[in-house]
């Protein structure tokens, strides 16, 4: 009997936006390679039966083909009539878009259930003075017009509100609203007008299989209300234009890997011998035991040139970091500080559209990398390990996120 491809990636997507977000946070570590591999998935043929991959014929090295891009299941049809607006919700986007998707997923949530009007965020870096409005960054209008229906949206707070007189909510990312109805609606209730703050449990407060009212709000502000401004997607555009360009021997495919020297939350391993992240050499072996060749073109997130990055380019001389591809008319605006919240964005699209994604380092990053990925079909999501032999397949470090396919709660994708 065959097995239906929408079924099956719909589930996929379900479980990456509400078990990775969950789980990646409070995880130190990545997965042992027994635990990536379900016992039920081991074979090559079997996984491209059930339609998550196939392997393709083309060029060198292990390359797979993209799945099927996934369709939207919400409209906005569903929703009540919005209500006459009782108040006001702000906050702002911080840390980068890893966790932007998530912060604007629960304020969205929260403004719904209140019934409130939502305002616009600005995005705050994370060095003191380091502050953007939402369209430096992101389309407003595109944001704007995607929550028409769903939840009032303003730019700004009216000019007699000051935000520093505003009381300051805590908000559990994947909030649900019996939490909003419980502990975040009487203090709207009594002030009025309220600042969300979201944070990331290293518990989960919600199990993956249980349903929210909001689950279709959540789906729609976490994968249909975020896009680039103009100026910063034809930057991301250039540049994996140029990747491609230089990848002619490989089919214009190119290999991103979220790698930062400077990765102070690194540990070399834990109790339990799981490693929270690989370095630039053992990246180098892990892609080469896997069969990718010398030719291979790699983009990877190190900001700027690094020594310890010397062994990755002798094995892959085609090798990138953002100031080697970038258009020279653009790096004063984006390369202007290291670490800079234009930087993380860039990361995060470029990630999301390599053919090949190797997170060397866990955490939100790779999560939601991983989740807009599986949405737009690309699978080959692939976790470093150290290989005792001298070789393995790629399809043997297929992330968890693609393989699991179980727990279905809610399905964001048809």
């Amino acid at each position: 009997m065959g097995v239906d491809l929408r079924q099956v990636v719909a589930a996929v997507l379900t479980l990456t936006m509400f078990v990775m977000l969950g789980n990646m946070i409070k995880r130190d570590h990545f997965d042992s390679v027994t635990e990536k591999l379900p016992g039920e998935i081991q074979d090559v043929a079997k996984v491209a039966e059930q339609g998550l991959y196939t392997i393709a014929n083309m060029g060198k090295g292990p390359w797979l083909e993209d799945g099927q891009e996934l369709k939207p299941c919400w409209s906005k049809s569903n929703y009540d009539e919005l209500s006459r607006s009782k108040g006001y919700v702000t906050f702002s986007l911080t840390n980068g878009p890893e966790y932007h998707v998530s912060q604007i997923a629960d304020a969205v949530v929260v403004a719904s259930v209140l019934q409130a009007t939502l305002v616009v965020p600005d995005i705050r870096g994370s060095k003191p003075g380091d502050e953007r409005k939402f369209e430096d960054i992101y389309d407003v209008e595109k944001f704007i017009r995607s929550l028409d229906g769903v939840v009032r949206v303003a730019k700004k707070l009216p000019d007699k509100m000051s935000i520093r007189n505003l009381a300051v909510v805590k908000v559990p990312n994947r909030v649900t609203d019996d939490h909003v109805i419980e502990n975040i609606h009487p203090i709207f209730k009594a002030k009025g007008n309220i600042r969300l703050a979201t944070y990331f449990p290293s518990v989960n407060m919600r199990k993956a299989t249980e349903k929210s009212n909001t689950d279709s709000i959540a789906c729609l502000a976490m994968f249909g209300s975020l896009e680039l401004q103009p100026e910063v997607n034809e930057a991301v555009d250039s540049m994996v234009e140029r990747l491609r360009a230089l990848s002619r021997k490989s089919d214009g495919r190119f290999v991103a890997v979220d790698l930062r020297v400077d990765n102070k939350g690194c540990h070399e391993s834990s109790p339990a011998g799981r490693k929270s992240c690989y370095s630039a050499h053992e990246i180098a072996i892990f892609l080469r035991k896997i069969g990718y060749d010398k030719d291979t073109t790699i983009y990877l997130t190190q900001s700027r040139w690094d020594s310890s990055l010397t062994v990755l380019k002798d094995i892959f001389p085609k090798m990138y970091t953002k100031e080697s591809i970038m258009p020279a008319d653009k790096k004063d605006k984006f390369l202007e500080t290291e670490d800079s919240e234009y930087e993380k964005v860039i990361d995060f699209y470029i990630c999301s559209e390599s053919d090949v994604f190797v997170p060397a380092i866990s955490g939100l990053f790779y999560a939601n990398v991983a989740g807009k990925r599986i949405a737009s079909g690309k699978t080959q999501i692939l976790v470093p390990a150290d290989i005792s032999g001298s070789s393995a397949p790629a399809t043997d470090f297929i992330s968890p996120y693609v393989m699991k396919k179980n727990h279905l709660a809610h399905s964001c994708f048809c």
